[in-house]
Order: C-alpha cells, then sequence, then structure tokens
C-alpha cells in the first residue's frame, strides 16, 4: 500500500501542472492546500495519519481523473465548512463563489441525519441525486472523498465498514460508471467487494495470481501477433494493459460462469491516432482471427450517454482462446478511464476547455441526470423514488431512436408506451399504434437496443387502464395512474353525490338542512377530509358507506324503533333471530357478507328493518348507538353470499383452475373476476356456501395451490 504520509504539495502540483497551464489557476490549488492546512491542524484521522492527508489524497485522485482547478481546490477544502472553524462567508472572500458553493455542496451531501437504516438510504440517495443535477462537479468531489475513505476502510469498525461498502457498491459505483470514470467506479466496486464478501474476494484475486503467468504468456504472444499485422499495415499503434476487476469477475461467476470461461481474463487495448484508424484495425484483426458471433460493439458510431467510446470484439486467438479486444484512439481512452472530467480538461489547441463548456456537456451527454430530475418531479413516495433511481436511472438502460435519429433513453424491459410518454406526456396519452423498424408492434412489446421507434397518435384517443400494467418505468406508470385519478375522481364526486341525495330522500331528510356548515364540518372531521367534495368522492370510490356518513349526523337524532311484534321464537324458521321479536325486516349487511357461523350483532336501522353485520366490520363503528343482540337460527340449511380475494404468486390465469377447486367443495361459484394484475394478480371470487365451517374448509384448500399467496374474506 503506497504510504500517503509521504504525499506532499509538491507533487500534487506537479501533477496538476501535467494538463492546467494556466499558472494563477495552479496558485488557487496552492491557496486551497495551506488554507486547508491551516483549519485542519491539530486533526487526526482515524487511521492515524494527519487529517489534511485526506483531503490531499482527494485532490490526487481529482487530478487523476483530469478534474479542473476549481474542482481540485474544492476537493482540498471539502471538510473545511463541516470540521472546521470556517463560514461560507469567509471561504467565499477567499476563494469566491463557484469553489465555495462545490465545497457547500459537497457538506451539504455529508449532512446526513437518520434514525433507522432505511431511512437513511432513502435520504442518503436522494441528497446525492439532488447534489448531482445542481452541479456534477459535486459528485464527482464526494466519488473521490468516498474512494479515499474507502481505502482506509480498514480502520473503523466491521458494522459501518458494511455499511459505507454498501453504499459505494449500490449508490456511488453506478454513478461513476454513469459519469464513465471507470477507475473510480472499478476501484470502488473491488474494494466494496473486499468488505461485504472478503473470502469471495481472496480466492478470486488468488485465483487470479495462480493463472497469472500463463495468461500473461497468451495474451503477450498474442499482442505480439496483432502489432505485427497492424505494422505490415502502417498502422501506428500502442497495446495497453487492461486491469482485471475483481468484482466484474465475480459477478459473472455468481451467474454460473466458470473462471476459465470468462472472455475478459485475456483482453487486449489497442490504442490508434484516429477513429478511421480504428476501423482499419478492426478490420485486419477479424480477417486473421474468426470473430465470436453477437460480441461485437460499435460505440465509436453509437456513443453510450456517459460519452464512452471504442470498439469492442471478441475473436479467436492464440491456442483457440477467446481474447476480448478493444480498440479506441487515445483520446477516447482518456474519457474512458477518466470519464466527463477528463473530457472537459483534455488538452485541445494547448488549453483545457472551459467551465461553460463542461456544463453545457454534461447537459448534451448525461440524459440520466434529465431522468433523474423528471422522477423528483413525478410524485412517489421516498422508496418508490430510490427504487426507481436504482432500477431505471442508475441500471443498464437502452438506448432507442426516433425517426429523426434522436435518442431516447429507457429502463430495460421498457414498452413503446414507455417511450411515447418519454418523448411528452401528451404523445404518451393520444398513443394508438407503434411501428418498431419498420414493423407494426403491439404496444407492450419490449424494446431493444437501436430500436428506431415511431408512435402513431390520436388526438381524440385516451389512455388505457390496461397499460399500468404494460409500462416498465415507474414514471411512465405514475403518469398513466395520474390520468385516471382526475377522470375517476369527477366521476366519483357525481356518483357520491348522487348516492347522498338518493338515501336522504329514501329517509325523508331535506338536502339542504342535513349539509348545513356545521353538519359537513362534523362529517369531515370525523372521516378526515377536507370539504364537501371531498366526502362525495369517499362516498363515490367506496371508502366510506353512505349510510355511515349520513349516520355521523342522523344517530344524534331520536331514532324510532321499527315496528315489531313481541313473539314466541320457538317456531321462527328466520335465518336470524331477534329475542323475544318476530315480523321485522332482517337484511344481511352486503358489506361484509355475513354467513352461518359468523359472529354477528344487528343494527336498527331507520324504516329498514334490521341490518346483521359481522362483528368485526369496519362500518360498525359509527352505529354503535343502534345496535342490538342477534343471533343465528340453528335449524336454517342455506347458502349465504359471501366474497373471497385470492392472492397469486404470479400473473399466469389460474381462474378455470380455482372454479374447479372450489366446485369441487361443493360451493356454488357466483362470479370471479381478475381485480389486479401486474406481477402477481388478485382474484375476486364471489360463492355461496352453508356455514363459516364450510368457508374455512374451502380456505384451507385453496391456499394448499403453490401459485397461491393467500386467500382472505372481503369487508366491502
Amino acid at each position: 500500500m503506497e504510504n500517503e504520509k509521504m504525499l506532499t504539495i509538491e507533487e500534487i502540483i506537479s501533477k496538476a501542472r501535467s494538463y492546467i497551464e494556466d499558472e494563477e489557476q495552479i496558485q488557487v490549488i496552492e491557496k486551497a492546500y495551506n488554507f486547508a492546512k491551516s483549519k485542519h491542524e491539530g486533526q487526526f484521522r482515524k487511521s492515524g495519519e494527519a487529517y489534511i492527508y485526506h483531503p490531499m489524497n482527494v485532490a490526487l485522485i481529482l487530478i487523476s481523473v483530469y478534474a479542473d482547478y476549481e474542482t481540485i481546490s474544492a476537493g482540498l477544502l471539502h471538510d473545511v465548512l463541516e470540521d472546521c472553524d470556517c463560514t461560507p462567508e469567509e471561504m467565499e472572500k477567499v476563494f469566491g463563489t463557484n469553489i465555495t458553493k462545490l465545497v457547500k455542496g459537497v457538506t451539504k451531501l455529508s449532512k446526513i441525519n437518520f434514525s433507522t437504516e432505511n431511512e437513511y438510504l432513502i435520504d442518503y440517495y436522494k441528497k446525492i441525486i439532488v447534489g448531482m443535477s445542481e452541479d456534477v462537479r459535486v459528485i464527482i468531489i464526494k466519488l473521490a472523498d468516498r474512494l479515499h475513505n474507502m481505502r482506509t476502510l480498514w480502520a473503523i469498525p466491521e458494522a459501518r465498514q458494511k455499511v459505507k461498502a454498501h453504499e459505494a457498491l449500490d449508490i456511488l459505483a453506478p454513478i461513476a460508471h454513469h459519469l464513465g470514470i471507470h477507475k473510480i467506479k472499478s476501484e470502488l466496486e473491488d474494494l466494496s467487494l473486499r468488505y461485504l464478501k472478503p473470502d469471495v474476494f481472496y480466492d478470486i484475486a488468488e485465483k487470479l495470481n495462480k493463472t497469472k503467468l500463463e495468461r500473461d504468456k497468451y495474451v503477450y504472444d498474442m499482442e505480439k501477433e496483432v502489432s505485427n499485422l497492424l505494422d505490415e499495415y502502417h498502422i501506428p499503434h500502442e497495446m495497453k494493459g487492461r486491469a482485471k476487476s475483481i468484482y466484474s469477475i465475480y459477478n459473472k461467476l455468481d451467474k454460473g460462469k466458470k473462471f476459465s470461461d470468462i472472455y475478459d481474463l485475456l483482453a487486449i487495448r489497442i490504442l490508434v491516432n484516429t477513429e478511421q484508424e480504428c476501423y482499419l484495425a478492426l478490420g485486419l484483426i477479424h480477417s486473421k482471427f474468426r470473430p465470436l458471433p453477437k460480441r461485437f460493439k460499435d460505440y465509436i458510431a453509437m456513443p453510450k450517454p456517459n460519452m464512452y467510446q471504442s470498439l469492442h470484439t471478441t475473436v479467436f486467438g492464440i491456442d483457440g482462446y477467446l481474447f476480448e479486444i478493444q480498440i479506441r484512439t487515445y483520446e477516447m481512452d482518456e474519457v474512458a478511464e477518466n470519464g466527463i472530467a477528463s473530457h472537459w480538461a483534455y488538452k485541445e489547441n494547448g488549453g483545457s476547455k472551459s467551465v461553460a463548456n463542461l456544463q453545457s456537456t454534461t447537459e448534451q451527454k448525461l440524459q440520466f441526470f434529465k431522468s433523474i430530475i423528471d422522477l423528483r418531479n413525478d410524485k412517489m413516495s421516498s422508496e418508490e423514488f430510490v427504487n426507481s433511481v436504482k432500477d431505471e436511472v442508475l441500471n443498464n438502460n437502452i438506448y432507442c431512436f426516433t425517426p429523426k435519429g434522436d435518442v431516447i433513453e429507457l429502463p430495460k424491459g421498457a414498452t413503446p408506451l414507455d417511450f411515447a410518454y418519454k418523448i411528452h406526456t401528451k404523445v404518451g396519452e393520444t398513443t394508438v399504434g407503434a411501428i418498431v423498424n419498420n414493423n407494426i408492434v403491439p404496444l407492450n412489446y419490449e424494446l431493444k437496443d437501436n430500436d428506431i421507434v415511431k408512435i402513431n397518435t390520436n388526438k381524440t384517443s385516451t389512455p388505457s387502464k390496461e397499460w399500468i400494467h404494460m409500462v416498465k418505468s415507474t414514471a411512465t406508470r405514475n403518469k398513466i395512474k395520474a390520468f385516471f385519478t382526475k377522470n375517476d375522481r369527477e366521476i366519483y364526486v357525481e356518483r357520491g353525490k348522487y348516492s347522498l341525495e338518493k338515501e336522504l330522500r329514501k329517509r325523508k331528510l331535506v338536502f339542504s338542512e342535513f349539509l348545513t356548515d356545521e353538519n359537513i364540518k362534523k362529517i369531515c372531521e370525523t372521516i378526515k377530509v377536507d370539504n364537501l367534495e371531498e366526502i362525495y368522492l369517499s362516498i363515490g370510490n367506496g371508502k366510506q358507506t353512505v349510510n355511515g356518513v349520513i349516520n355521523i349526523i342522523d344517530k344524534y337524532q331520536e331514532v324510532p324503533a321499527p315496528k315489531i311484534v313481541k313473539v314466541s321464537s320457538k317456531n321462527i324458521d328466520a335465518d336470524i333471530i331477534v329475542n323475544g321479536i318476530d315480523k321485522v325486516k332482517v337484511n344481511l349487511a352486503s358489506c361484509c357478507s355475513p354467513v352461518y357461523g359468523d359472529e354477528i350483532v344487528g343494527y336498527i336501522t331507520k324504516g329498514n328493518g334490521i341490518t346483521v353485520h359481522r362483528i368485526n366490520c369496519h362500518n360498525l363503528d359509527m352505529l354503535e348507538d343502534r345496535t342490538l343482540e342477534v343471533k343465528w337460527n340453528n335449524n336454517t340449511n342455506k347458502r349465504y353470499l359471501t366474497y373471497l380475494l385470492v392472492y397469486t404468486k404470479d400473473n399466469d390465469n389460474h381462474m378455470l383452475d380455482l372454479v374447479q377447486t372450489i366446485s369441487m367443495m361443493n360451493v356454488n361459484v357466483d362470479g370471479i373476476k381478475i381485480i389486479s394484475k401486474t406481477e402477481k394478480s388478485i382474484y375476486e371470487i364471489s360463492c355461496y356456501v352453508t356455514s363459516l365451517d364450510q368457508l374455512e374448509k374451502l380456505i384451507l384448500t385453496l391456499n394448499k395451490n403453490k401459485y397461491i399467496e393467500k386467500v382472505e374474506r372481503e369487508i366491502r
């Protein structure tokens, strides 16, 4: 391990001068070092060395990816505001607005409060993403900061090591990948694996060491063959070794590959001067060594969004071994290794690019920034946001084209509907069809890399609810749901208003007298809504029953007892017995559908007899003042309608099997429908049973099916 205590400011300045030629900028870096050194005086890290060596190493990492002078200066100062006696105003007076803004951005990412691991991670992800979207240089400093911390992770307790390793692996390494900073991404992954799975890490490292001599011989022989071939055709070139990423090998082994079958264990990188020479070299190599089908990638003609460019091919080389070969120019190699920072700083006409160009390049090339900002604008929970960022922004995405050649970035598994909504919400909402690569495809077609997609629209068309289950992107799904929420709200409000008016007329209550300001306020407080429209909405969408809402007010009025005649209960043949009472209308509540054997209670309605509910029915909460004791007639032999919700583990069609299973239990099926279908399905089944015993046996039998997750009775 490098002795970090030997690092000097002279070494940092010397390395910075290799690409920063403006002496005033070099002086700012030196001033930042002196300022940080004085502020951190007397502070030490847990690993034992003086604290200043941490920001110095951060600066060195930033220089290795050709960061601009402001970023390097901010890297030296990144802990001063948080850990030292220094205000932003003092820093701004010495270093100006830009550098201070970068330091404040990094400080904001570091000040994280959390109460549980889950909340911490969610907050952490959000802060990082927000920080990225404000100025990308903030996240580059954060990556360098974390990389040096990972190098000295041995100094903190094991539990904290694993937390930090998870953060680096799950969020920071993928961000480094999208910024194209391969050297930081690769080292973060390897160091994370070392602390998360040390046995696996050292096992792979040992195998690499054992096979190193043999691999080096094959690579050397292959390099010689290829080099002679390129020399023969006068193509100036350089062969460059490729570091073996232990984490990438671990990933391939984890997917079931054998160590001996991993292609990039034998790898060659060829650097040439021009783009044309890349293709000439490729043609010559393919003419001599047979390429492996489907392993050729042209990232020069089709660069990745992080500006990565290279030709990739796998060929059968020396002794039939597979070699992965990358061909690129020297400038492409700088960008591939060091990311967008090097693209900004890459020497062009003797100078580095301006910060304005730097930010412009970011806006043009890094589509995932826009994706993150779009996600932030969507109304979703913190957990949904984090999962979306991980699944749709930081994972391997696909890139499709409009007919005009514009690139659209989408998550793997995306459909033409995702594509349409990514162009514009209005395009998505009016989609009627899609053409992919000149072929008509269904709207649930899974798009692939480089597909050319044309969306057909119709101004009068609107989304279908089935689309919710056809799209991959969370943002698209939320936009479709938002459309229906807006439309459904109007329908539900009208439905709720009609139901309330109808029931009030039935009870001979005057609408205007019932809905006084005082009564509306009392109902709103009880059912926790804000206004009359939301009262209608809660009735219309089924969250509240119309009787329950009316009874909030009407229960305070005197209720006339139902007309009853006292008789002996011995000769009663009704389902329900009310002790000492006969000839009273009795209904089984449709909300909870009691069956013989359930614990039940009666509710005295106004002018409509007695309604019988199950004892656990949620609608009883508002009905306590009018309840009375009832019981089942043991002589009954009727069948009772009940409702079941069946949750399955997949989205296959199990309807026929469910009906057959239920019928074999001597239970009559009244109806069956799918009420939700995503990765899993939910079936609503209405059926007639003779008793609670029969119903419980039915539920037990259904639960034995391997495809069923759970079965429960429905209370509507």
